[in-house]
């Protein structure tokens, strides 16, 4: 064992690095700036974690050699000749190309704050945004099996971290080749680096400055070409159904078209949704969020706002959309470069047909902004408050005022002919001053209606900023919506649950409570005929009338959606997230079939091969067995205590592969159609949390991804690790998830720091490859994607990034879980 000891200290130099830990000099310099302190200290905290990583790696070393010393005398008269493979983690600090010339690269300081895509990603996939940094000149390298040279490292304003781990696939090569053997060219794009062994058969590329070498299968050694341009795939995606619905943050986005559509929206698509005949549409030209929605009084022109987001590309600007819902055509874009953050109010003007717009954004000071949307030019602007803005509207019969609510305010600003907004504040003068005005809308003889925190809706008389008549006490807590019907009746509903009728003397009529399963009420709309539009900060949508029940037409989570799996055997697929509930849906109907709510947050599922039983992961370390028809509980247990991310079954249904964020595969021996499990033992070898496990047809292997990129082989039956490369290169894998080998490594884009592709899916035909990203974008591959720079189809419709995808039993559709957006998405492969 000593060897695999001196190999780590020939890799690394940490005296150096120890010295440049300890060194107090920069915090003791009494002329340096906090800022520079700050850093110095984050800088030696990271070198610090390095250290402690490398000890971390020289330890799985040593354990991986145990294993294949295991390994070869349990395997040793049924293996094969096996290739010899060095155990030391080649941790490229300086990357080399083969022909040892010196390509410079850019690389800083660590910074503590991550990729820009961790802002996206909180919770448990923290730890996935972690990256190490070891310094830069204290390093050496010994000359490895690769003939290859060191690069020098240039500073730079971008950070570009590497990860510590120990030797696996992502290091393995053989040892008796010699340096002057030939190779491909190297291609070197941006922070992806990738190389050609035609001799051994394999291809290497660098994430993050970290190898990793997948060899391919023995028939294509020879006619493997690198250079070779990898082709689209001649079948599409288009989005067919949007599950969910965003009522938890938003208000006033819910609205009935004379289409019989009703329109809302989720993630960055706006829902057109014809409830009769069960049928959607999709506008889907926005990049990020969508935060408000605005009709015009023509019935058939929208507005919708978005935030600021972030795509691979950059920064993407907050803009207000101004589009046709017949032709889904988009007729004006207003004010990119101008809001800040994104947009939070939006509404049409309506006695002077609809030819102004006024939009609040998201601002430190919610600045209002009066716009001539058809000639996209700005009226007016001001700024508004400087705490929340909840809504915005125009009086219906004066095109001039404008009323905006929010924490702490009421404000009735008109605007002047120089182009200028005065604002009056609401008097409460004898009425207690509520903490939040919540919601505003007008009475047919223009007074103005407003519902608060405090349970209370107040009339201001028309023209004036005085309360004319008080609904005490109108309900228990919050009022988070009011809509004044065609016939004069006012709805109002809030925290408690209850809607209410009042008639045009403000006299209450009929009340009704909405279940406790479908939450507070957030947003009123008027349907047809005397139905009511109900949108609840639970994300349902629900219609009814109000001496009636109100019946759910669209519905979905309300937390972070990670778990997707699909029936093996019907149009039936199944998401769970951080809200706790297991959904079961119906791809054909869009139905939801059954929910269930669990005690832990969801992370994961997985089919059995039968289709009988669904296993459920969570983020506890305990996992569930649901009966598929009746959703009863099969059997509970626990492995570990950190979250569950894969639940896999092998093809023949007779074991359950459990990947976890304690860096163990965790392998459970099933009978009895799924509903009976015995631990078989935990694989152990990876260095960081496993992300994706695939099976062999035979159900005789088990290939597993881990967070730091390893790519490892395993006999699940009795949880050895495979080492031979000449035993695990032409396995069929019965699916492909993995994100990392040989038949998928070119689906990774340029500059990626690896943890921007978070899911992978092959069709059941093995033709095409589908991944979900960090920038909300779905791919569309050829498979197999093994050629660099592979080109995709993209498509947009999440916000956030892209947890998970999935192809049906049938490959008729692609299913795609949105993060923080919630939504699920169901696209037709055409």
């Amino acid at each position: 064992m000593e060897d695999g000891f001196t190999s780590y200290s020939s890799l690394y130099d940490t005296s150096s690095l120890l010295q440049f830990c300890n060194d107090d000099s920069a915090s003791a310099a009494s002329s340096m700036e906090v800022t520079d302190r700050i850093s110095s200290l984050e800088q030696r905290v990271q070198m610090q974690e390095d250290e402690i990583q490398l000890l971390k790696s020289a330890l799985a070393d040593v354990v991986r050699r145990l294993n294949l010393s295991e390994e070869q005398q349990a395997m040793g008269p049924r293996r094969g000749p096996t290739k010899a493979r060095p155990m030391i983690a080649t941790l490229p600090l300086r990357p080399t190309v083969n022909n040892g010339t010196v390509l410079p690269k850019k690389s800083t300081l660590p910074s503590p704050s991550g990729s820009g895509s961790g802002s996206r990603k909180d919770g448990s996939t923290a730890a996935n945004k972690r990256f190490f940094y070891l310094p830069f000149s204290t390093v050496r390298r010994t000359s490895s099996n690769e003939h290859v040279g060191t690069l020098t490292r240039k500073d730079s304003g971008e950070s570009k971290g590497n990860r510590a781990r120990a030797g696996s696939t992502g290091s393995s090569s053989s040892s008796k080749r010699s340096d002057s053997k030939q190779r491909d060219p190297v291609f070197n794009a941006g922070m992806r680096r990738v190389t050609h062994c035609k001799e051994e058969g394999y291809v290497k590329m660098y994430l993050k400055g970290r190898p990793i070498t997948m060899f391919m299968p023995k028939e294509q050694v020879d006619a493997y070409c690198l250079e070779s341009r990898g082709e689209l795939p001649s079948n599409k995606l288009k989005l067919d159904w949007v599950y969910g619905y965003r009522g938890r943050d938003c208000r006033s986005n819910l609205y009935l078209l004379p289409t019989g559509e009703t329109v809302y929206f989720i993630a960055s698509v706006v829902v057109l949704f014809n409830v009769d005949e069960q049928l959607q549409r999709h506008y889907t030209g926005h990049t990020d969020d969508i935060k408000c929605l605005a009709v015009h009084p023509d019935k058939i022109t929208i507005a919708t706002g978005q935030v600021a987001g972030t795509s691979s590309d950059g920064k993407l600007a907050p803009h207000v959309r101004v589009w046709d819902s017949v032709s889904l055509n988009t007729l004006h874009v207003l004010g990119a470069g101008y809001f800040d953050r994104g947009l939070v109010c939006l509404a049409f003007s309506k006695s002077n047909g609809g030819n102004t717009l006024c939009v609040v954004d998201d601002s430190n000071d919610h600045v209002l902004s009066v716009w001539d949307w058809q000639r996209q030019d700005r009226l007016a602007e001001a700024k508004c408050s400087n705490e929340s803005v909840f809504a915005a509207d125009f009086h219906p019969t004066d095109s001039n005022v404008v009323v905006t609510c929010g924490k702490s305010h009421l404000y009735f600003w008109t605007l002047e002919k120089g182009g200028s907004l005065v604002k009056k504040q609401g008097l409460f003068e004898k009425q207690e001053k509520p903490k939040f005005v919540l919601c505003v809308t007008f009475a047919e003889n223009g007074d103005a209606v407003t519902g608060d925190s405090s349970g209370n809706i107040l009339v201001w008389g028309k023209g004036t900023n005085r309360i004319s008549h008080v609904i005490q006490g109108a309900h228990e807590g919050s009022i988070f919506a009011v809509c004044m019907l065609r016939n004069g009746t006012l709805v109002s509903g809030g925290k408690d649950r209850r809607l209410v009728s009042w008639d045009s003397s403000y006299q209450q009529m009929q009340t009704l409570e909405v279940p406790e399963l479908f939450g507070p009420i957030r947003t009123i709309a008027e349907g047809r005929g005397e139905t009511v539009l109900i949108g609840t900060t639970k994300n349902f949508v629900l219609q009814g009338s109000l001496d009636g029940e109100f019946m759910p037409i669209t519905q979905g989570h309300v937390d972070e959606l990670w778990g997707l799996a699909v029936h093996p055997l019907k149009s039936q697929f199944l998401t769970c997230g951080y809200d706790r509930q297991v959904c079961l849906w119906d791809s054909n109907t869009h139905q939801l079939i059954w929910t269930k709510s669990l005690e832990d947050t969801a992370q994961s599922a997985g089919f059995h091969p039968s289709g009988a039983v669904v296993a459920v992961g969570t983020q506890t370390g305990r996992w569930l067995v649901l009966d598929t028809d009746s959703k009863d509980l099969v059997t509970v247990h626990t492995d570990g205590n950190e979250q569950l991310s894969v639940m896999s079954y092998g093809p023949d249904g007779s074991f359950l592969a459990i990947g976890s964020h304690d860096n163990y595969i965790y392998v459970y021996a099933v009978a009895e159609n799924g509903r009976k499990y015995s631990r078989v033992g935990k694989c152990s070898g990876h260095s960081s949390f496993i992300t994706h496990v695939d099976w062999s047809v035979d159900s005789q292997y088990l290939v597993s991804n881990s967070g730091d990129y390893e790519i490892l082989y395993w006999i699940p039956s009795v949880c050895k690790q495979v080492v031979s490369v000449e035993t695990t290169r032409d396995i069929d894998w019965a699916t492909y998830t993995c994100t990392l080998g040989f038949h998928v490594f070119g689906l990774w884009p340029d500059g990626s720091d690896g943890t921007d592709v978070n899911a992978a899916c092959r069709s059941s035909d093995r033709n095409l490859l589908a991944t979900g990203d960090d920038f909300g974008k779905v791919h569309l591959f050829s498979y197999p994607c093994a050629q660099f720079r592979a080109p995709s189809h993209v498509y947009s419709g999440h916000s956030s990034h892209v947890t998970n995808v999935s192809f049906l039993f049938d490959d008729s559709f692609l299913v795609s879980t949105g993060g923080k957006d919630m939504s699920v998405m169901q696209w037709r492969v055409v």
